[in-house]
């Protein structure tokens, strides 16, 4: 059971409850001024933490994990974003960058991407959500 009372307002009178509340309120805090987190404003500050923190280093033989790894497009799909190996990032960005570019997503619901000519082939539908985009896409790489 823990040393500190309950704050809970009894129901008493206000004179009553006024001293209640200075006895409840002297007690101390469970977390003294000192471990309470607070802000900075200070630009110098923030800066000096990152400096002293050490940077990580990556082994020299290190594997890109699945994210990072390249990965082949499709032929319908190299035709927007092009033949090299990409990583899955690059290719969705690509994919955004094409869309924003030809003015395919829905004004109505900017979550639904209307699919053009070069778009049907991968997508296999006139209209997806941009989440159902990665799916697709995922099926268009390896």
């Amino acid at each position: 059971m823990s040393d500190f009372p309950r704050k809970v307002r009894p129901k008493i009178g206000q004179s009553a409850f006024r001293a209640w509340f200075r006895a409840v309120d002297s007690f101390p805090t469970p977390f003294p001024e000192e471990y309470m987190p607070t802000k900075t404003t200070d630009p110098k500050a923030s800066a000096k933490k990152a400096a002293d923190k050490p940077a990580a280093k990556k082994a020299a033989g290190s594997k890109p994990n699945a994210l990072q790894q390249p990965l082949q497009p499709s032929k319908e799909l190299a035709a927007i974003v092009g033949s090299n190996p990409l990583p899955r990032g690059e290719v969705v960005s690509k994919m955004w960058d094409y869309i924003k570019k030809n003015n395919l997503q829905n004004p109505e619901n900017k979550r639904e991407i209307i699919a053009d000519d070069k778009l049907k082939p991968i997508f296999g539908k006139p209209k997806v959500t941009m989440f159902e985009m990665n799916k697709h896409l995922a099926q268009h790489l390896k």
